[in-house]
């Protein structure tokens, strides 16, 4: 396995409950699917946002199976990506190259400005402390690098099942905890797929730190 380890800080751990769900469901290839169509717009948000990953230190936060990082990995083949979840069932799924480790994104085992970029797609969602989250996802990266968060609407909540521990967001929610990190924050709608009108159930944050 290419896992590597750092002693977490003093912040609050997953629920062994949450754990478990993540592990468990690592089979579920229908529900959790270790690949993603690269036209969904997620993608190209996080390809455009992101620009030219050749030589440069990407992060996913929460990558599940590392979807969205074989896809940027295919796409920018010299980028160094980092698969970052707390299933470690998730993580053996994770495509070489991109190097993996296990953990929880409040307190991140990486070095303060160390990447590029960072990215969570729907998987803030699942962090008890979202505050400490993003603050996390910021501190990890270099000044003038760039973050994103693709999540659910809060104003959509009821539109689909979700576990007890899951919270979605408003966009001047994300809005205020990025501005504490970042001196440029933006927030829109988006569809998961660019020629479809965004229906409010997917926001995009967008910051540069």
């Amino acid at each position: 396995m290419r896992f590597f380890w750092r002693r977490l800080g003093q912040h609050p751990a997953p629920l062994p409950e949450i754990i478990e769900h993540f592990n468990q469901r690592a089979a579920d290839e229908e529900h959790f699917p270790s690949t993603i169509d690269p036209r969904i717009y997620h993608v190209q948000l996080l390809l455009e946002y992101f620009g030219d990953l050749n030589g440069k230190r990407a992060l996913d936060v929460g990558c599940g199976k590392g979807r969205f990082a074989r896809v940027l990995h295919e796409r920018y083949p010299e980028s160094k990506m980092v698969g970052f979840d707390l299933a470690e069932a998730m993580l053996r799924y994770v495509p070489a190259p991109v190097r993996v480790c296990a953990g929880s994104m409040t307190a991140l085992p990486f070095v303060s400005e160390s990447f590029d970029c960072a990215y969570a797609t729907e998987s803030l969602e699942h962090a008890l402390d979202v505050d400490a989250a993003v603050a996390e996802m910021c501190r990890v990266v270099k000044p003038g690098g760039r973050i994103a968060i693709i999540d659910k609407n809060v104003e959509q909540w009821g539109r689909l099942e979700t576990p007890s521990w899951e919270k979605w967001f408003g966009r001047k929610q994300l809005e205020r905890i990025l501005a504490r990190h970042c001196g440029q924050v933006s927030s829109r709608e988006i569809s998961y797929w660019e020629d479809v009108a965004p229906d409010g159930l997917f926001l995009a944050w967008l910051a540069e730190k």
